[in-house]
């Protein structure tokens, strides 16, 4: 069985630098006003549109943490949500979020 609490830092650290970043992101997207000529606009809009996929990407990452973090409260994590057997430790240096064994992520995807 893994020691779930040594991962719990790493991922609260994560977690913080993406709600940070997310603030950053929405931030960046008000900012942007309507007096700028066309062009400058649609360079704007091309930009917004990379700031939205990282905002939801990372908005997916801070959910897979905070259920990475439910798991280690309820004395889980590390256990495969599908299967039910043991995460491999390497696979978890890698992705402490993960919900899955190699084996069923494998077959999911």
């Amino acid at each position: 069985m893994v020691d779930a609490n040594r991962f719990r830092p790493r991922l609260e650290e994560r977690l913080a630098a993406l709600t940070s970043k997310l603030t950053e992101i929405d931030e960046d997207l008000k900012e942007h006003g309507t007096e700028a000529d066309f062009e400058e606009r649609a360079t704007e809009i091309a930009g917004d549109e990379v700031l939205e996929g990282l905002g939801i990407q990372g908005q997916k990452e801070i959910g897979q943490i905070k259920a990475a973090l439910k798991r280690i409260d309820d004395g889980i994590f590390g256990i495969c949500v599908q299967c039910g057997e043991d995460i491999p430790e390497k696979r978890l240096e890698l992705l402490p979020q993960t919900p899955l064994c190699t084996a069923c992520m494998s077959a999911s995807g």
